[in-house]
């Protein structure tokens, strides 16, 4: 499908609002804390997470360190899940996974168990645009715009350069 106007459900200045007004709700979230983790998911939610991270920056005393999270999306359990940079203990540190489009949960539900493990003092959700199609127990703590679709629709974030787009499809 064709991405035009017609489709297309955020700009770029609609789409920095959410991205700022989630930094808020983050930091408001977790103002007593030294440091956060913000992993995103590769690659739109990884482009989320460090757009996140420097309005944090600017609004916060808050350390964030940035981690890029890779899982192949159709088949998550025969393949491994890579963390970059690799994060051996997480003790006493929350961590906030984000992805661009909260779907049914699949792909963010398979990354828990790594951040877990590694004892994450807590564990938050950030999407973008959530959809509400949840199959998996997974509920987005920081959500920039919320939207009920069909199963047959597809949500696309496009990150390009200076322009960033949602569209509906």
């Amino acid at each position: 499908m064709v991405l035009t106007t017609e489709n297309r459900i955020l700009d770029h200045h609609q789409i920095l609002q959410k991205i700022k007004r989630m930094a808020f709700e983050i930091y408001e979230r977790n103002f007593e804390e030294k440091q956060l983790v913000l992993a995103g998911i590769h690659e739109n939610g990884y482009f989320l997470a460090q757009t996140l991270a420097r309005e944090l920056q600017e609004i916060s005393p808050l350390q964030v360190q940035l981690a890029g999270v890779s899982l192949h999306k159709t088949e998550p359990l025969t393949h491994d899940i890579q963390i970059e940079p690799a994060l051996s203990s997480l003790a006493n540190t929350p961590v906030v996974l984000v992805d661009d489009v909260l779907n049914t949960g699949k792909t963010l539900a398979y990354t828990l168990r790594e951040f877990l493990d590694k004892g994450c003092k807590k564990l938050e959700i950030a999407t973008l645009i959530n959809r509400h199609h949840p199959q998996y127990p997974i509920s987005a703590t920081y959500t920039g715009y919320s939207l009920a679709t069909t199963l047959h629709e597809h949500i696309r974030v496009v990150w390009s350069g200076e322009e960033w787009n949602a569209y509906l499809l």
